[in-house]
């Protein structure tokens, strides 16, 4: 039986990079698929700011990157290192070029379907990291600036319980911009991604 889940709204989006990756923790991802409802609890972001010389907007939009420059609320999807699809939600005004990545989910909903993709049995690493969060929900290029708020497949949903503690940090495996705290997360989640010191 699936969960019941408010979808989000744009109207409950904060219009504001920062303040977006830090609403995000604690909601819902869903993927509805003919298999089946694919969902999990967002419990790791980083915003990628405006002016910011590690996010792909920086040097202004091209063909690859338009859908940073949508609403807030739109699916950035792109593909890193020749190996993984990476999910981020675009999170200013139309127009102007910032998102926040999703790094990490506690799988809620799926989890066989999920463990078949990802060839991997532990839950808590099914979804642990931006490359396999977006295998495990199968997020792929072909997602790449849908609207996350509209009555789509895969869509934001609220909370489904109460969000824990937030931490913030340094963001992860970035070489420009890396002293800023732009990372947040659900302190003491098993789900988070980075060292042991990174999930406290």
């Amino acid at each position: 039986m699936e969960r019941s889940i408010r979808r989000l709204h744009r109207t409950d989006l904060p219009t504001d990079t920062t303040k977006l990756a830090r609403f995000l923790i604690g909601k819902t991802l869903v993927h509805d698929l003919p298999e089946g409802r694919l969902s999990g609890r967002i419990v790791e972001t980083e915003a990628y700011v405006v002016g910011d010389a590690a996010a792909h907007a920086f040097r202004g939009q091209t063909r690859r990157n338009r859908s940073l420059f949508l609403r807030p609320g739109h699916a950035y999807v792109y593909f890193a290192y020749g190996l993984h699809n990476m999910l981020n939600v675009s999170s200013e005004e139309s127009g102007v070029g910032a998102g926040v990545l999703l790094r990490a989910l506690e799988p809620l909903e799926g989890i066989p379907l999920m463990q078949r993709r990802r060839a991997q049995e532990r839950v808590t690493d099914l979804a642990r990291g931006p490359g396999r969060l977006a295998q495990a929900m199968g997020v792929s290029l072909r997602h790449d600036g849908l609207d996350l708020c509209a009555a789509g497949p895969l869509w934001l949903g609220a909370s489904v319980r109460p969000t824990g503690e937030i931490g913030k940090s340094v963001r992860i495996g970035i070489s420009r911009e890396t002293e800023r705290l732009l990372r947040f997360y659900e302190r003491r989640s098993p789900y988070t991604s980075g060292s042991r010191s990174l999930r406290v």
